[in-house]
């Protein structure tokens, strides 16, 4: 009974305030966190902390910093704690998930080739959490009255600037004319009023480093990376990615029209411990079958864009790099392990310019 009461005020819940930012800083930290410390233990020699029985595992890092993360939000209101705690979660996520291979082996193998790919599919559903965060959602009057008071909290920091202020009053405006409880109705009009006083001290507006950089980027973009040069860099670098990843499926097709030159490839795998049984061959060549896949698609991508075809350019690149991206790359990590994160970050960068050429053909349509 006592618990009514409680289920009762359980409510929708609310996206917080620049949620998007910080699970993007959450990612950035994460991504970070293990690349860095892939890095630093290969040219270390993966050294260990502690001595005799004792041995002090990076897990162990990662699990304090989580939980510092966990503990400045519970305990402090500051809004600038979400950044800090993105970046400690992030970090210790990445400590912690890195260390996976020694808790699902009974051999406690850091190595396990699974590793790798259950670390990479972890960044994946980070990645699709951050997609769907930053998308604009449809606010109610809660909603908009929850944004609202978050945004107040500039003012207890005397730290409201000319457009945060404007900001909120919009948003308290659309609440006062469109909430149908007129509790909230009443409280956005007393705040409007709040806002619109000629007593509140107003900060300063100042430019942001995000902001600046920003502006660094586009007016690079507007100055040395124009459309042709674009699409130029696009056309060579789908052909060279999509050549690449052709490369290992030639050599099995030209396998299998010769058993000589077959086994001298599975001897070779054998030996450099690429497949190890007759499921490793399997998952070898699916994977290799996938990669050539996707790899047509982009040599296609760019002979469509190379001969003005830009739409069937666009929409097979696209294709082949979020099929690689998403799937592919679950395979290709098992086999390659962290030595194809550089091939990874040059099809993010690939898939990043494709939107981007597509955006800016798209507007130039429009407005020529």
């Amino acid at each position: 009974m006592a618990l009514n009461p409680i289920i009762g005020r359980v409510r929708k819940p609310v996206r917080r305030y620049r949620a998007e930012t910080f699970v993007l800083v959450t990612l950035l930290s994460f991504a970070a966190s293990v690349g860095l410390t892939r890095l630093f233990l290969e040219l270390t020699g993966y050294p260990q902390l502690g001595s005799g029985e004792l041995h002090i595992a990076h897990v162990l890092w990662g699990g304090l910093l989580l939980f510092s993360a966990a503990m400045l939000l519970l305990v402090l209101a500051n809004r600038w704690v979400f950044i800090l705690s993105s970046v400690l979660a992030g970090t210790g996520v990445g400590l912690f998930i890195d260390e996976v291979g020694k808790f699902i082996t009974q051999s406690n193998n850091y190595f396990h080739p699974i590793a790798v790919p259950i670390i990479y599919a972890l960044f994946l559903i980070t990645v699709l959490v951050y997609l769907r965060v930053r998308r604009p959602p449809v606010f109610s009057a809660r909603d908009e009255m929850y944004l609202a008071l978050a945004g107040l909290s500039e003012v207890l920091d005397y730290d409201l600037e000319p457009d945060e202020r404007a900001e909120l009053e919009s948003r308290l405006a659309r609440i006062s004319e469109t909430a149908e409880s007129s509790n909230y109705a009443n409280l956005a009009r007393s705040l409007l009023d709040f806002l619109r006083s000629d007593e509140l001290q107003i900060a300063p507006a100042r430019v942001e480093f995000g902001e600046r950089a920003l502006a660094s980027l586009q007016r690079f973009e507007a100055r040395w990376l124009t459309l042709p040069r674009v699409k130029a860099g696009l056309i060579g670098g789908l052909a060279a990615m999509g050549s690449f990843a052709l490369v290992d499926l030639l050599d099995l097709l030209l396998g299998l029209g010769d058993p000589g030159r077959l086994e001298s490839m599975i001897a070779s795998l054998l030996e450099i411990g690429r497949v190890s049984s007759a499921a490793g061959m399997f998952w070898f060549t699916l994977r290799v079958t996938l990669e050539g896949s996707v790899g047509l698609l982009l040599v296609l991508a760019a002979l469509a864009l190379l001969v003005g075809r830009e739409r069937v350019g666009i929409t097979l690149g696209l294709i082949g790099l979020l099929l690689s991206l998403a799937g592919v790359n679950l395979l290709v990590f098992y086999f390659e392990q962290f030595s194809t994160i550089v091939t990874a970050a040059l099809q993010f960068l690939a898939l990043i310019g494709i939107l981007r050429y597509r955006q800016r053909v798209d507007r130039s349509s429009h407005h020529p």
